[in-house]
């Protein structure tokens, strides 16, 4: 696992994390295109399919770990494969949005802001623990995974997806430098003003390299699992196409007023990652190794007693 600098100590993490996402918390939506409509649902459950190598049963009592503004939960419940849903978060910004939105699609939630390492909740409380691109943010992933386990029903099923592999984020920088370049030629010929640079309290960039704590190895992810008494551990990988396409367009749309990019280019990002998407997991993801991908997936049963 890659670390951040050794000045940063635990606490700052958890901090940084906290105040990084809840400045994130009111634009993470649309920055994101996070989508709670057919093409969401199906997204999310496809993910869970993935990650589980099979399909997914229905769970009775769900907690997301890191849940953000509730893209995985709300989803999954519309989808109707969890029933009862608690979604914890270090950020209580992320949380009062993911409420708002729980809201508008008549959705009840259990909201609780909490530390993945120190989880408020009774022993064997839920028969799925899951999260999506969060356990990189968690400063002692051991300590986190034994709270997973230990909150988790015999039997239970762990998950997470969205986790940067260690190549994976290497290669990210790539589509990520190739953007800016693009990004002065591409304002140019959709005739898009510069973005505005947003204030300093609000702006989060202070505080990335501190809130990105770890890319993972495929094995690393299923000895964190191992080491906390789960079994029937599985790692897998995803997007890699997507990945770069998705990382250009977003860097180039974050370099102009997002009031001025055409709907007919947000579109055109939007269905050509969805396709590439498809390319990856119809070709890509059955012949090259966990490894090469930007995501990797993690699950994992908690054993019957």
């Amino acid at each position: 696992m890659l670390a951040v600098p050794p000045a940063a100590s635990a606490e700052e993490i958890r901090d940084a994390n906290t105040r990084y996402h809840d400045a994130a918390a009111h634009h993470y939506d649309a920055k994101w295109g996070i989508d709670f409509g057919e093409v969401g649902q199906d997204q999310v459950r496809g993910k869970l399919r993935k990650a589980l190598g099979a399909g997914h049963a229905r769970y009775r009592d769900s907690l997301e770990i890191g849940a953000g503004t509730g893209y995985f939960t709300l989803n999954l419940m519309l989808g109707g494969v969890i029933e009862n849903a608690t979604c914890s978060d270090i950020s209580a910004g992320m949380l009062g949005t993911l409420s708002e939105n729980a809201q508008r699609l008549g959705l009840e939630v259990a909201t609780r802001p909490a530390d993945a390492e120190q989880l408020p909740f009774p022993d064997d409380s839920f028969d799925l623990v899951f999260g999506h691109a969060v356990l990189h943010h968690i400063p002692d992933l051991p300590r986190a995974f034994t709270e997973f386990a230990r909150v988790l029903r015999p039997g239970g099923t762990l998950v997470f997806a969205g986790e940067p592999s260690r190549h994976g984020d290497r290669l990210a920088g790539v589509p990520k430098a190739l953007g800016r370049r693009l990004a002065p030629v591409w304002r140019r010929a959709l005739r898009a003003a510069p973005a505005a640079p947003p204030p300093p309290e609000t702006s989060g960039e202070s505080l990335e390299p501190v809130v990105d704590v770890h890319a993972f190895a495929p094995g690393e992810l299923s000895r964190l699992a191992r080491d906390a008494g789960l079994e029937h551990t599985r790692v897998c990988g995803e997007e890699l196409l997507a990945n770069w396409f998705g990382w250009v367009n977003r860097t180039l749309e974050h370099s102009a007023d997002p009031e001025e990019v055409p709907w007919a280019w947000r579109l055109y990002a939007y269905h050509g990652y969805l396709i590439l998407q498809e390319v990856d997991r119809r070709l890509l993801e059955s012949l090259l190794p966990a490894s090469a991908f930007y995501n990797l997936m993690l699950s994992a049963r908690k054993p019957q007693r």
